[in-house]
């Protein structure tokens, strides 16, 4: 006995290291619109003073997610389009490596993300809302467990599939989002678990709820300078179709859709209150991409300007991210999965091209990146043409397929509206090799390709099934 009792020992202390190692890993709660512009929340708007669009605009909890962690100035996606976007935040990959680079393809099952890694890693996963990867259906995944819809819902009374089973529901539907989170954190709150919620709002057709669709009643936008500055791109037949851009009502519904997320991310960090997890739980809110409300005469996103690259970004967890602070420097969608298993002690595969927040939470950011890529690829059916950029902390360099007269230089610092074009000024030729030289150096960085499974420039659409190649 005395010879066996060491080991005895020695296996209770494994045990017991095994269960306290198990208690101290934190719980992730990753909520995220659609189509919220960067600058759509309060706390924003207040910064901005008289900059400011949208002064009027109201969003308590975003603001007290700030107040109570860190918030991102500088967020970006690195390709502005919700499924693509999505995917990036899972994968921690571009496009041309996960798969995805469109709105209808459905996410591979054989895809690495943070949530099939955290499973092997002994947490409890769960997958909530809006997926959209085409009109995907079935559970989610990498996830134990998942209530969500197929393709865009509907924002009343939308089937929801748990587990892949569908189900009606009542109510918006991202009211009923919240309801299923809410259910996953208490059942899951005595082990750790990574939990993602995915709002429909505020995607069009930008209905409310009834409690938020007379919020901000005869709110009007400000006026902005690149209104009047129409993307070199742009057409007349786009022209035709101005979107929510120059609908006063519509802009009010968008924000509208928001604060009605704003209510529901306020629900569920009253949950993590109620259930005393909020200390050990890093919350992490985003939207999948930016939108133009007019700017260079746009709506939607897809293309490289600002208003649809930013994105809004906030992370709380008191352990490690200091109260009310703000970080300069520039993240992306991609650094999701890398800073989630980061902080859950779990290794970050190589071949994710994103990086940890971890050392910005630390105040250590001397090695921090500079620039990154961006990459919208060809969609046919939409007219938005093929873009590629490099962006830096203070310059742009934009550049459309098969159109280089298009090619646009900003300088970010001296022209934040992005109006005036240097690509042929005399003056600014150093600044365009530089930016020419970082362009290939962050294409190169993650291997950057146009993949086979991407519709591509300049071949023409296949003929539709039963006509010949020629006819129309």
């Amino acid at each position: 006995m005395a010879m066996k009792l060491p080991r005895l020992l020695f296996g209770i202390c494994l045990f017991s290291t095994a269960v306290i190692g198990a208690v101290s890993r934190p719980n992730f709660l990753f909520i995220y619109t659609d189509d919220q512009r960067w600058d759509a929340m309060s706390c924003v708007q207040k910064e901005q003073g008289e900059r400011a669009r949208f002064p009027w605009f109201q969003t308590p909890n975003m603001d007290r997610l700030a107040a109570e962690g860190v918030r991102f100035r500088n967020a970006f996606v690195v390709n502005s389009l919700c499924a693509p976007s999505r995917a990036s935040f899972l994968t921690g990959c571009y496009g041309h490596r996960n798969g995805i680079v469109n709105n209808h393809t459905p996410f591979p099952e054989n895809n690495v993300t943070h949530a099939t890694l955290l499973r092997a890693a002994g947490y409890a996963t769960g997958y909530v809302g809006k997926w959209h990867m085409g009109s995907q259906s079935g559970k989610r995944p990498g996830f134990d467990y998942s209530a969500s819809f197929t393709g865009q819902g509907k924002y009343f009374n939308c089937p929801v599939e748990i587990n892949g089973v569908s189900k009606p529901t009542e109510g918006w539907v991202d009211d009923v989002s919240t309801d299923f989170a809410i259910d996953f954190i208490r059942a899951h709150k005595d082990k750790p678990f990574s939990l993602v919620v995915g709002y429909k709002a505020t995607h069009g057709p930008f209905t409310p709820p009834e409690r938020a669709k007379d919020r901000f009643a005869g709110a009007v936008a400000r006026p902005v300078p690149n209104l009047a500055s129409p993307a070199i791109y742009k057409t007349e037949l786009d022209s035709k179709h101005p979107g929510v851009a120059n609908n006063p009502d519509k802009i009010r519904d968008y924000f509208r859709c928001i604060s009605a997320a704003d209510d529901n991310l306020g629900r569920l960090l009253g949950a993590l209150d109620e259930l005393e997890l909020a200390d050990n739980t890093v919350v992490i809110y985003a939207s999948d991409n930016g939108y133009y409300l007019g700017e260079h005469g746009l709506g939607d996103k897809r293309s490289a300007y600002e208003e649809s690259l930013r994105i809004p970004m906030l992370l709380r967890y008191p352990k490690l991210a200091r109260k009310g602070r703000v970080i300069d420097q520039m993240v992306l969608n991609v650094d999701l999965a890398p800073t989630v298993l980061d902080l859950a002690g779990v290794a970050v595969p190589k071949e994710m091209h994103g990086r940890s927040w971890k050392p910005l939470l630390e105040g250590k950011a001397e090695d921090w990146r500079r620039a990154f890529f961006y990459c919208y690829f060809l969609e046919r059916a939409y007219h938005t043409p093929m873009v590629t950029a490099v962006r830096t902390d203070s310059a742009k360099l934009i550049k459309y397929d098969g159109h280089d007269e298009w090619t646009e230089l900003f300088d970010l610092k001296a022209d934040p509206y992005e109006l005036k074009n240097l690509v042929r000024d005399a003056a600014h030729k150093e600044l365009l090799a530089q930016m020419q030289s970082e362009y290939d150096r962050q294409a190169k960085l993650i291997a950057f390709q146009v993949p086979s499974f991407a519709h591509q420039p300049g071949v023409e659409t296949p003929p539709k099934k039963g006509k010949k190649k020629g006819k129309k």
